[in-house]
């Protein structure tokens, strides 16, 4: 193809609306993939470009370009060979990765040159599923050489850098160096001395298949720089394939058409260690197909994180082809899911993810009416990821298109906002959503200094209040926070309302880290015994955010009144004037005295 008949890739409206209502199937997500493909192109082009400008900067190894050759000749013999080299997440990684290293001129984890030295490993790779013949020098991390895809050759060595040389010919594909020599297997899905193949899983229901990688070998399968190997027994390797056919039976049963477009989209996994009570995950831009996702035995909450990645996937992949919004790297924005402020780009990913796991926990709770644990994650991240859109659809950061992008969500999540939920997970699910809002307030918004010593000087004097008008609102956020932060009470709320939950709560809920006595009084519904919790928490960490905002909650429980008010809508400002007063001389008033105090001002 001249470069006269090259053809830009572009997103047609059609396809980004009906992207940004959470369709498009298959056929958006492949064509995404070709995006993919250029950039990655373009990429390896300019990091072997940038290399030849220092002609040594490659050695021991010899130089990219003989890669690029050889991934050239691979290209006419086995085209497909090339593609999935190309398609590989890691290759997206690695490419992102060294070009930084490139232009900032650094050295990164490894010497350059083993970060440099990759294009041979992806070569030899290529190579390798082609069945051609050729010899290659590849870098060792580690006693480690990576054959991305396939998997990884230990090798011994006396130095954590090296040079391996790989040849394949009459007998097989052999790796050496000074020390040992590996020969693979004839079927490299096969483990044997020295190699490792990497894993791979392949779920039905029905007709619906998802094959994807579980990668734990990869060195840029990382999400933000390279990591070692990190090898699972095979009894891991069992539980995450049960685990992932029972999220798979979920999603090809409640969201087929999410169903069919995943496979896709998503290529690879890479298995994190088991987070106690949660399930958090993680993916880049730059690794299109892959997700990072820690183990969890929880087939709905793993179906509600491949949902999640697969849309931050997808949305990754857009942003190569469209604008959504300016450069805006400001740490301002409050969001529900996380606890410290977000650029506008984070928020929109945000969005775009919660949009999909709503729709999950929606058509799960609308299956099983009595999972009052679905209702509850229905409740929670439908009303958070339409309060966030709401808040930020007119932000000045947006360009056209970004808002193009929000009322195509808007028009799926706004008729769910009005769809009946259960009275007791609508209610656990406002609790925590004020949860987290009050404790994200307390953490990371800082009253105005003269509205705090006006409202100290009153109360000093026993005035009923100074005479400033409506209160002002704190001023833009710090993402500098101002004590600990717990999503326990979430965690608690989980076990109460999953399976078993009275049990569960009694027996796995003071496991719950960061949970304190009075959180577990709480869940439990001892109502006086949690506000003497935390006043009794309070006593000893005057401004705690656990304390300060449990307080708040427990008291509200009870009723509405003014100290719980302050303490759950102006918790920043309650703990600034509590701050002050103990710094003076005299009796020290309890924070639940001063917060009623304030509280009978605010609303």
């Amino acid at each position: 193809m001249t470069p006269d008949e090259l053809v830009p890739h572009h997103l047609s409206w059609t396809d980004f609306d009906a992207f940004a209502r959470g369709g498009g199937g298959p056929a958006l997500v492949r064509h995404l993939r070709a995006t993919e493909r250029s950039r990655r192109l373009l990429l390896l082009r300019g990091i072997i470009d940038q290399a030849a400008k220092s002609p040594g900067v490659s050695a021991p190894l010899p130089s990219p370009e003989w890669a690029w050759e050889l991934l050239a000749r691979i290209q006419q013999q086995a085209p497909a060979a090339v593609e999935t080299i190309l398609a590989h997440p890691y290759t997206g990684s690695w490419a992102g990765y060294t070009t930084r290293l490139c232009r900032q001129d650094v050295t990164g984890v490894c010497p350059f040159w083993v970060h440099l030295g990759h294009v041979h490993c992806l070569a030899a790779a290529a190579a390798v599923r082609a069945g051609a013949r050729f010899e290659a020098e590849l870098p060792i991390w580690q006693g480690t050489v990576s054959l991305p895809t396939l998997g990884m050759v230990r090798l011994r060595t006396g130095e954590p850098f090296g040079v391996a040389r790989m040849s394949a010919g009459d007998d097989g594909f052999v790796v050496r160096n000074r020390h040992t020599e590996v020969r693979l297997p004839d079927d490299l899905s096969v483990e044997t001395a020295g190699w490792q193949p990497v894993r791979r899983i392949t779920s039905w229901h029905g007709d619906r298949r998802l094959s994807i990688r579980l990668d734990d070998l990869d060195p840029y399968r990382g999400l933000y720089e390279p990591i070692l190997p990190k090898r699972l027994t095979a009894l891991e390797v069992e539980s995450w394939r049960t685990v992932v056919d029972d999220a798979w039976h979920l999603l090809a049963t409640h969201l087929p058409d999410v169903a069919e477009a995943l496979p896709a989209g998503l290529e690879s996994l890479v298995p994190a260690p088991a987070v106690a009570f949660r399930l958090p995950s993680a993916s880049t831009g730059e690794a299109f197909g892959s997700a990072i996702v820690a183990y969890s035995g929880d087939s709905e909450q793993l179906a509600a994180a491949l949902v999640h990645e697969f849309q931050h996937i997808r949305l990754g992949g857009v942003q190569h082809l469209a604008t959504l919004h300016t450069d805006d790297p400001r740490e301002r924005l409050y969001v529900p899911w996380r606890d410290d402020p977000r650029p506008i780009g984070g928020v929109l990913h945000g969005i775009y993810a919660f949009f999909g796991v709503t729709g999950f926990w929606r058509a799960l709770a609308a299956a099983e009416p009595d999972n009052t644990l679905a209702s509850f994650e229905f409740a929670l991240w439908r009303s958070a990821s339409w309060r966030t859109l709401r808040a930020v659809r007119q932000d000045e950061s947006l360009t056209d298109t970004g808002r193009r992008f929000l009322d195509g969500i808007a028009t799926e999540l706004a008729p769910w906002q009005e769809e009946p939920v259960a009275a007791g997970p609508a209610a656990w699910a406002g609790t925590s959503a004020l949860d987290h809002y009050a404790t994200w307030r307390l953490r990371h918004l800082r009253p105005d200094a003269g509205t705090v010593s006006a409202l100290a000087e009153a109360w000093r004097h026993g005035d009923s209040w100074p005479k400033l008008g409506k209160l002002p609102e704190s001023r833009t956020p710090t993402p500098v926070p101002d004590g600990s932060w717990t999503d326990a009470r979430t965690d608690l709320i989980r076990l109460r309302l999953g399976r078993d939950g009275s049990t569960a709560l009694a027996e796995h809920g003071p496991r719950v880290p960061g949970a304190t006595e009075a959180d577990l009084a709480l869940l439990g519904g001892a109502i006086e015994s949690a506000v003497e919790g935390y006043r009794h928490l309070l006593v000893a960490n005057p401004g705690g955010p656990t304390a300060i905002v449990g307080l708040g909650l427990a008291l509200a429980a009870r009723g509405t009144g003014p100290a719980a008010r302050a303490l759950l809508h102006r918790p920043e400002l309650v703990r600034a004037v509590h701050r002050v007063l103990r710094a003076s001389a005299g009796v020290t008033p309890d924070v639940e005295t001063v917060a009623g105090w304030i509280g009978r001002f605010t609303h």
